[in-house]
C-alpha cells in the first residue's frame, strides 16, 4: 500500500515529466528520462516544495541525481514516504 506522500510524489513526477506512474522507479533519472530536462527539473523542485511545504537548498537540488535522491531529500525534511 502506497502512502499518501508517496502517491503525491509519484503524481508530481508523472505530471511534470509526462510519464506513467507505473514507470517510476528510484533509479529513474535525467539520463533515463528525456523529458527530465533543466526546465522540468525546476518545475519538480517548485511542485515538490509547494506540495510538501519544504524548501530545498541549492546544494540539495544539485545533489539530486534520481528519484531515490528526491525521496532522501524529502525524508531529510521530515516527510515520511
Amino acid at each position: 500500500m502506497m502512502s499518501e506522500n508517496l502517491k503525491t510524489l509519484y503524481t508530481i513526477l508523472s505530471e511534470v515529466l509526462g510519464v506513467d506512474v507505473g514507470a517510476i522507479t528510484d533509479e529513474m533519472s535525467p539520463e533515463t528520462t528525456p523529458s527530465w530536462d533543466s526546465y522540468n527539473a525546476l518545475m519538480l523542485v517548485s511542485e515538490l516544495e509547494t506540495a510538501f511545504h519544504v524548501h530545498f537548498t541549492m546544494d540539495e537540488v544539485v545533489a539530486v541525481k534520481n528519484v531515490g535522491d528526491i525521496k532522501m531529500a524529502l525524508k531529510r525534511h521530515g516527510i515520511e514516504l
